[in-house]
């Protein structure tokens, strides 16, 4: 540490600070997104809205919450933008009333997507 460069130690503090800013960003969202999810269910269950409607809304707010997160510079978090669409899905079933057996699909595409991740994921098994 004492034989640090000036420049060095500067950046050092400039990278702690974005970080600390960062992870400060990162609180603000996950507690807006919260806020957001409970006055939701609270006026769905208030106005007694559809179920369709109710679960749409939910996926919405979690994948604008995702948005955030890319629009400030954050990482995205992958299980959150697949809950977002599984409930968008649940409510655009429940909107129109399909006919089709939805759990048995679903678990269907959350099979195939495990096992092409194993082919394509980012994690690789070093030898």
């Amino acid at each position: 540490m004492e034989n640090q460069k000036p420049d060095e130690e500067s950046t050092k503090q400039a990278e702690e600070l974005n970080t600390t800013k960062r992870t400060d960003m990162s609180k603000k969202l996950d507690v807006t997104g919260w806020g957001l999810f409970f006055i939701w269910v609270g006026i769905a269950l208030f106005i007694n809205l559809d179920l369709g409607v109710g679960l749409l809304g939910v996926g919405i707010i979690i994948l604008g919450g995702q948005a955030a997160r890319k629009y400030f510079g954050l990482k995205l978090e992958g299980f959150w933008i697949v809950v977002g669409f599984l409930f968008l899905i649940g409510g655009l079933y429940e909107i129109f009333e399909a006919k089709l057996p939805l759990v048995p699909i679903l678990l269907i595409l959350a099979g195939l997507l495990l096992l092409v991740s194993t082919f394509w994921g980012r994690r690789r098994v070093k030898k």
